[in-house]
């Protein structure tokens, strides 16, 4: 059995450390934007809207042109935020392809290193989606959200670097468990997406959006992209979930043979396949848009993170040794 580079193994967790300290200074920095929209921009900002939809004020009358993206003179807020996670990323992808390789594996065989990649692929989502559109106005909640996660796997489950127990040296460990973390970081990303989509419905609703403490709400999309965004990113993430479905299904039957035996972790995939089926089955024949789509999307989500921490660190089952 190879050996194990403890050298290598420290200066990943130096570089995890590092990667977490530049996601901190770019969170603060997408939050300070996102707040800092001042009076005077927000009353030009009114001033512009009533001029182009004819003195009516009515939002729904828009140019639909350009509504993702910042002005062309970007501000440099944003662009430093956007910088700085780049950065994190590629310190992030250092320190996960190094302890992979301090190990002679791959770095996902425990939840510390389940986490730690989750973090880093929702994270490179997100730097991919910016490719296509402007979402910085995300980067507060997704970069949080991979803080959390980094933080989760730092303090609650902390793993030293080691060889895999025999059940999961296998081929499936790399099919299933990299798919299964693709699909949830597309969640993830589709999740604060409906949380926003709330806020602003609510406040849309309440009137707040013109009091002080939600002004930033006049740099997030309308309710209707938002919740076309996270079903789009959703069905891609549904997909990547149905095989990784399947795919432990067909290494279940390879390793205590039979496909399906009731164990927590299966029952749990599949109550996640099963929300999430309903979401994209009520939005597509039951006219289910707006908030009952949102909530159902929170919901899914909200399974996910049971799957991904009770589930393994209580529940007695087959897979319970994937979890420490």
């Amino acid at each position: 059995m190879v050996s194990i580079n403890t050298q290598l193994a420290e200066l990943s967790e130096l570089m995890m450390l590092s990667a977490s300290l530049t996601y901190l200074v770019a969170f603060i920095v997408f939050a300070w934007d996102l707040g800092s929209l001042s009076k005077q921009k927000l009353e030009r900002r009114d001033r512009e809207t009533v001029l182009a939809t004819g003195g009516t004020g009515d939002s729904d009358h828009r140019p639909s042109q350009g509504v993702w993206d910042y002005p062309k003179q970007s501000p440099k807020l944003p662009r430093v935020a956007v910088s700085l996670t780049v950065l994190g990323f590629l310190l992030h992808c250092f320190a996960v392809i190094s302890r992979g390789i301090a190990a002679n594996r791959v770095p996902w065989g425990n939840l510390y290193e389940y986490f730690t990649t989750g973090a880093l692929i929702v994270i490179g989502v997100y730097l991919a989606l910016l490719v296509k559109k402007d979402l910085r106005f995300l980067g507060t909640f997704l970069v949080g959200i991979a803080l959390l996660m980094m933080c989760a796997a730092t303090i609650g489950f902390p793993t030293p670097v080691a060889h895999l127990m025999p059940a999961l040296q296998s081929y499936w460990l790399i099919i299933h468990v990299s798919v299964a973390v693709i699909a949830s970081a597309l969640f993830t990303v589709s999740f604060a997406l409906s949380v926003l989509q709330l806020i602003k419905s609510s406040s849309k609703a309440s009137g707040a959006s013109t009091g002080m403490a939600w002004r930033w709400l006049s740099k997030i999309p309308d309710v209707e992209q938002l919740e076309n965004l996270a079903y789009r990113l959703i069905t891609v993430a549904f997909v990547c979930w149905t095989f990784t479905l399947i795919a432990g299904a067909v290494w279940a039957e390879q390793a205590w043979g039979r496909y399906w035996g009731w164990d927590p972790k299966e029952v749990w995939t599949f109550v996640i396949w099963a929300v999430y089926a309903g979401y994209l089955h009520a939005r597509a024949t039951a006219g289910w848009k707006g908030n009952r789509s949102a909530y159902l999307s929170i919901i899914g989500f909200a399974c996910i993170i049971i799957n991904s921490t009770l589930i393994n660190i209580f529940a007695d089952g087959l897979h319970s040794y994937s979890g420490i």
